[in-house]
């Protein structure tokens, strides 16, 4: 796909993402969809209203009566898309630096579109053929109170409020000044839990920190736990459908850890997980351990979301799947991801022992991640020949499914081009961090010079 990657399209607002482009994106799903209403979610970024209105614009233009929702977190949206029936689309960068802002499309059973879907509306898109409707026939706008509120009570009937609350938890929260921070404070406390914030008021500007929940940028949250003994901290991207968390110590916890601890917890034999080919070992160890079956996917949720579709319409149970940055799916409740879902489902288990003991077992790797920005597709072109080049010669399994992973029995590498920004990302784990560093300093180094001389 040109225009949809691995997550929406993304770009910088108003140099990339103009509101004339998402006008045009808007026509183009109107058009595409052939459906009376759709609703438009967006979360704090600042061109995030913008960019609804020009949204707005496209579907009414088209004949299409428009909700608007509001600030909501992408799964609240698919919420609400599932509970109406109608489309959505979601304004959001979701991780991305706050210049940022993107599209999202969900369908109407609340699902965000799969590969085959997103095609035919970028087809649309591309032809340029939009659906014109007469001035006297063009769509009308509501603004709709009420859908973040929803999605919280969606979330406390879906949780174990009880076990939960007898626990009684405290929980440090980082809503990363996203979406998260109108919703994730109320359902915490809701469920029962002493609740202690940082970053947490609504800011498209993002000024405590970047939205992408990643060590860098956590202290905050980490002294959070710390200063007031919190059994855990959480913290979400910038439209909350991730969830990355901290143990009672103050100290990261990796998101392949919890996705292993939360996979060892749900899988059982002859079910099937599907990940992202950086895929850690830790959920392959919990895999092979409880003889479940694992399907690897090109990294991104709709890759995710298309193989879970094909996998369950088989007649396969996928009880849970996703990837290490925190992005988690329940199918059986809702197949999106959904931070405070995820959050939930963990605080289940520090109900019963502390985070620390929850992931020590999937404690024995070390994760190094570098990325490589490039200004143009000839840079980008040089870089991902120069990838498999060095990924043909080295003496390691190789796996193309999405970029070039090289697998080396006590380690693996992968590099890849993004799928939302201008980067080609080197990812490696081993058991020893040293190991770790010299793979993903190997394969840097090897991109460099091929940028350089490109």
């Amino acid at each position: 796909m040109e225009v949809f990657g691995s997550s929406g399209t993304r770009g910088v607002a108003n140099e990339e993402l103009t509101p004339a482009f998402v006008l045009r994106v808007a026509k183009a799903a109107g058009t595409a969809w052939q459906v009376d209403r759709v609703a438009i979610a967006r979360d704090t970024r600042y061109t995030g209203r913008m960019l609804a209105d020009a949204a707005a614009s496209g579907l009414t233009s088209t004949g299409t009566d428009v909700d608007r929702l509001g600030i909501v977190p992408t799964p609240g949206a698919q919420g609400y898309a599932e509970r109406e029936g109608v489309p959505v689309i979601v304004i959001t960068a979701s991780h991305n630096p706050p210049q940022y802002n993107g599209i999202k499309l969900v369908g109407s059973d609340g699902v965000e579109l799969a590969v085959t879907d997103l095609e035919a509306v970028e087809e649309t898109l591309l032809a340029g053929e939009f659906a014109v409707s007469p001035w006297d026939e063009t769509g009308r706008v509501r603004d709709i109170d009420g859908a973040r509120d929803a999605y919280i009570d969606e979330l406390l009937a879906a949780s174990n409020r009880e076990a939960i609350s007898d626990a009684d938890l405290t929980v440090a929260l980082d809503p990363g000044h996203g979406a998260g921070t109108l919703t994730s404070p109320e359902f915490f406390r809701e469920l029962g839990c002493r609740v202690r914030t940082v970053n947490s008021q609504p800011d498209g500007k993002f000024p405590g920190r970047d939205p992408e929940p990643v060590p860098d940028n956590l202290g905050d949250l980490g002294r959070l736990v710390r200063t007031t003994d919190a059994d855990i901290g959480i913290a979400h991207d910038g439209d909350a459908d991730r969830a990355i968390f901290f143990d009672e110590n103050g100290e990261f916890v990796s998101g392949d850890a919890a996705l292993a601890a939360l996979a060892a917890a749900q899988l059982e034999s002859g079910e099937t997980t599907v990940s992202a080919v950086n895929v850690s070992q830790r959920l392959v160890d919990v895999v092979t351990n409880v003889g479940a079956d694992l399907e690897l996917t090109p990294i991104g949720s709709t890759n995710i979301i298309t193989r879970i579709e094909e996998l369950e319409a088989n007649g396969e149970h996928v009880p849970i799947a996703g990837e290490g940055n925190g992005g988690i799916f329940f199918p059986d409740y809702r197949l999106s991801r959904d931070g405070a879902y995820t959050a939930a489902r963990f605080l289940e288990l520090v109900a019963e022992q502390p985070v620390s003991e929850i992931v020590a077992p999937y404690d024995g790797y070390a994760n190094i991640r570098r990325n490589i920005k490039y200004e143009s597709t000839a840079e980008r072109d040089a870089m991902l020949d120069a990838a498999a080049n060095h990924a043909h010669a080295a003496d390691a399994e190789l796996n193309t499914r999405d970029g070039y992973r090289l697998d080396y029995g006590d380690a693996w590498v992968l590099a890849r081009p993004s799928g939302t920004e201008p980067l080609v990302r080197v990812y490696a784990e081993a058991r020893d961090a040293d190991r770790a560093t010299e793979l993903v300093e190997e394969m840097y180094e090897t991109l460099a010079e091929a940028k350089a001389d490109s």
